[in-house]
């Protein structure tokens, strides 16, 4: 089985390339961040012509999220019960083939001393709540998509440079890692537990070419899934094509 994630930063724009991913990979299940459409912009006649199973929250502008899969998905739950009046569309879960399935598109927070990041605080509280909850349910959890967050210095270009920056401070760490300390595991860590394989290059100056990244795209699992990974890779060439996301899909494999 094949799960995938992908922050496509806007679906309107990178559609066609969606299309082409889905059909050059062949995931079972992808999860969508940044889709930037409003509910009734989604494409899911299109996708569900070609075959494929779609469920998603989406918001005008800005966020949103969706999954895609080859499978029937099912229990749908959209946002997070300590946040019940967030009007940000982040967070989607659901069960396919047995499996749940949590996609969520964290929030940046901007800057560490900006109102944004005790919105991100209170955020990632609600999140780690709410999966504490479900890993009581389900002993099959893949939580995955665009955290905001690099877990450890191998992360990260130049530690020196974002050492206590967004998106590499302490406290956001200490969040990462009360998610691992539910039960779960960092699938790429598990597959490649040394070098660097950023996930998101900032368009600006030439990032991706330089090869100057973060690791910000997760995919988190349970041990019992953990017990069946056969691989996890970052797709650096979909970040190579023309008017490309700054962030490239992460995919992992299981028996």
């Amino acid at each position: 089985m094949k799960i995938a994630t992908w922050n496509v930063n806007s679906l309107n724009v990178r559609l066609p390339q969606l299309i082409d991913w889905l059909g050059t990979h062949q995931p079972d299940v992808l999860a969508v961040q940044e889709l930037k459409l409003e509910q009734d912009k989604y494409p899911a006649a299109a996708l569900r012509m070609m075959g494929w199973h779609t469920e998603w929250s989406g918001q005008k502008t800005y966020n949103g999220v969706a999954i895609i899969s080859r499978h029937n998905i099912q229990d749908v739950h959209y946002g997070l019960p300590d946040m019940p009046d967030d009007p940000q569309r982040r967070v989607i879960a659901a069960t396919i083939n047995g499996m749940r399935i949590v996609n969520v598109y964290c929030v940046n927070g901007e800057a560490l001393d900006s109102p944004k990041f005790t919105y991100k605080r209170q955020w990632f509280a609600a999140l780690t709540e709410f999966i504490r909850q479900q890993l009581q349910h389900y002993s099959q959890l893949v939580l995955l998509g665009d955290f905001n967050i690099a877990p450890n210095d191998a992360d990260v270009y130049a530690p020196e440079k974002w050492h206590e920056k967004i998106h590499c401070s302490s406290e956001e760490r200490q969040w990462f890692q009360n998610l691992l300390d539910l039960g779960l595991c960092d699938s790429l860590r598990r597959i490649h537990p040394a070098g660097t394989h950023y996930t998101w290059w900032d368009y600006r100056g030439g990032m991706f070419q330089k090869g100057l990244g973060l690791r910000i795209d997760h995919i988190l699992i349970t041990p019992l899934l953990a017990e069946n990974l056969l691989d996890v890779q970052v797709d650096k060439a979909t970040r190579a094509l023309e008017r490309p996301s700054d962030h490239a899909p992460v995919w992992a494999l299981f028996s």
